[in-house]
Order: C-alpha cells, then structure tokens, then sequence
C-alpha cells in the first residue's frame, strides 16, 4: 500500500508527522487516466442529450470540474521547478500572474464569479466544460500541469473508495488537515515576507457571499490602486514573492511546522488517526442490518443473469450483487448477530457470504450497524 503522504505535495515529507507515512489502501476504483466516471470507459459513448449522461462524467472534464486555490509556497513550487515536464504548469501559473485575477500574496484563487457558480450549482460537476480547471491539459487524457504541487481538494479527492464510505471519511479528514497546513503555512509565509498583509486583517479569499461587481463579472485584473494596495511592494515581483514563499516554508522543521499548526493541529492529526484505523484496519460490526436509504437499481442482464446495484454511501459508489445474494441480506435485522444470521445460512441454506465480502459490504453502508 502507499503512504499518505505518497499523493500530496514531496515537500511536505520533510515537513508533517511521521504518522503521515503510514500506509493507506491504494484508491484502485478511482482511474485518473481512464475515468471511471465516463461512461466511454465503459466503450460507450456520451451524447448531451443521453438522459444518462446525468449519471456519468464527461470525458474532456472528469472530475476536474473545480478552480483550486493554491496556497503562495505551492505556487512557488511550481515556479521553482525547472524540469521540462513542469514546463506548462509554470507556464500557466506565470499567466494567471500576468492577468492578476485571484492573484493574492497568500496563493492564487478562484475569480470571485466562478467560486459563485461553484456555489450555485452541484449538477454541474464532472459535465460542465466551462466549469473546468484552468490547470488542465487536454493531451494524454486530461492531465493535471500541477499534478506534483496540486492542493488538498484535488489531492484528496475520489470518485469512489476501496474502503467505502470509511475510506471516503478518511480522505475528507485528510482534507480538513491539510486544509489547515495550508491555511497556517501560507499566512506564516506572507507575514515573514510582508508582516502588513497580515497585521492589516487581510483574509483568504472566501467565496463572495455578495453581489459581483462588473470587474469581478468579467474577470478582469483588479484597479492599479487596489492592486498596488494588496501588494504593497511587491507589485511586479509576484514571482519572487511566491519563490521566497517556497523556500521559506522549505526550510522549516517538524518541530517548527507543529508549533505553526498548534493545538488545532493536533486536534486534527487525532481525528485523521482514528479515521486511519476504521479505513485500514476495519471491524466487522456484531449486528448489521440493510441500510434503510439504500438505493436499488435494477440490472437486467441475459448473459450474467440479473442484478442489483446498490447505493448506500455515496451516489457515485455502487456495490453489484445477483438478486440471490440480494435476497439473503434482508436477513440481517439489526437484531441477531451477523455470526448467528450466517450459521443460519449454512444450516439451512447451505450458502454464506465470505468475511471480506461482508465487510466490503459493511465499509459501503449497504449494510449499517
């Protein structure tokens, strides 16, 4: 299994817990390169007006459907990084520099209209090709320009989950921690550079809970004054800021970064543990029953014989099973033990369902405690 540690950003080995080496199961459901959201992954072709399309991704957006706000010492990352295959990551960051829009010396975020629209609407994600993220490349299968240096929403973030609904937990966690390294690293970053940004009570942009203004409507580079204001300085030496940015949060300790991050740290690197072990080490609960909100979706099949797909933890996520195997879960009441239940089984029906199964089951929520 990799560490997880494995798909975040590489500076960060040196910099976060020693925890965050421990292994975690490979998210084999989710294929990048291969969707497996697009139904043309399937050898099926997707057209607007296909009522199904609704439940697939659209293969020129996949789940990328999303403007990441990437924090000043990820962007100066992605400009430090000279190798040729980073070529078009710097080159587009560079550009988002040139235009101004969301340009901020705590990273670079989301135009103000598009965090609105993101707000607006969930039936957009994974379908929407004027939603999709400035990033990504279209050759080779829609890659990511800064996959190595990609923040903690695109780096957590799954279609489905080999640990279900507990994997699924886990990564959300994950999430929230390294939301909060981000949050800490970049203001401890900025305020070492330009102590005024952080003294004057300026913020993370958050999406506008407001009306738009016609610069923000159309995208447009904010005024030179207000620019000039929120850069001080550093007006016209936005690359270097974000570079001093890298290398100053490159340079800190273990011990450092924990002191950055405080009690909330610690807090939250508790709960990411206990989220850790139910995905990794996971228990099959004494009683089970079906889970009550599963949702049921028919399979009519004449080769394999017909069956179910259900639902229970997510409507991205299903678990197949014949209508036999189906049949027999409903056996679970929630009241006798799952022990007693599958000696039943074997007595009377002379069938069970095997352990990993029924944990499998369990991690997806078609069965619940």
């Amino acid at each position: 299994m990799p560490s997880i540690l494995e798909s975040q950003p590489g500076l960060y080995r040196d910099l976060l817990p020693e925890f965050l080496m421990s292994e975690v199961p490979e998210e084999t459901k989710a294929t990048c390169s291969s969707c497996a959201m697009c139904k043309s992954s399937c050898g099926q072709a997707v057209a607007e007006e296909d009522e199904s399309a609704q439940n697939y991704f659209r293969p020129e957006t996949k789940c990328c459907t999303y403007h990441p706000n990437v924090p000043n010492y990820l962007i100066g990352a992605v400009l430090a990084d000279d190798r040729p295959e980073a070529s078009e990551g710097r080159r587009r960051i560079e550009e988002k520099i040139r235009e101004r829009v969301g340009v901020t010396p705590y990273g670079i975020n989301a135009p103000a209209k598009y965090s609105l629209l993101y707000q607006s609407s969930k039936e957009f994600f994974g379908r929407a090709s004027g939603m999709r993220c400035p990033y990504y490349v279209d050759e080779q299968g829609g890659l990511c320009s800064i996959w190595r240096y990609r923040e903690s929403v695109c780096s957590t973030y799954f279609c489905k989950h080999v640990a279900g609904a507990d994997g699924r937990k886990f990564w959300m966690t994950l999430k929230g921690y390294l939301t909060l390294v981000e949050t800490q690293l970049m203001r401890y970053a900025a305020f070492r550079l330009e102590p005024e940004y952080l003294l004057g009570e300026k913020h993370p942009a958050e999406p506008p809970a407001r009306k738009l203004t016609r610069e923000e409507l159309e995208e447009r580079s904010p005024s030179e004054r207000d620019y000039q204001k929120l850069w001080g300085n550093w007006v016209g030496l936005e690359k270097d800021f974000y570079t001093e940015c890298f290398k100053i949060v490159s340079s800190l300790s273990k011990v450092e970064v924990e002191k950055i991050l405080g009690f909330d740290g610690e807090a939250s690197l508790a709960l990411l543990k206990k989220y850790h072990r139910a995905a990794v080490f996971p228990v099959l609960p004494k009683k089970l029953k079906l889970n009550p909100d599963l949702t049921v979706k028919w399979l009519r099949d004449p080769v394999q014989g017909d069956q179910v797909a259900l639902g229970g933890y997510s409507e991205l996520d299903a678990v197949a099973l014949s209508v036999d195997a189906f049949t027999l879960l409903k056996d679970f009441d929630g009241q006798s033990e799952v022990g007693a239940v599958r000696a039943r089984w074997r007595q009377e029906k002379s069938t069970d369902f095997a352990d990993e199964v029924l944990l499998e089951l369990a991690q997806a929520r078609v069965l619940v405690e």
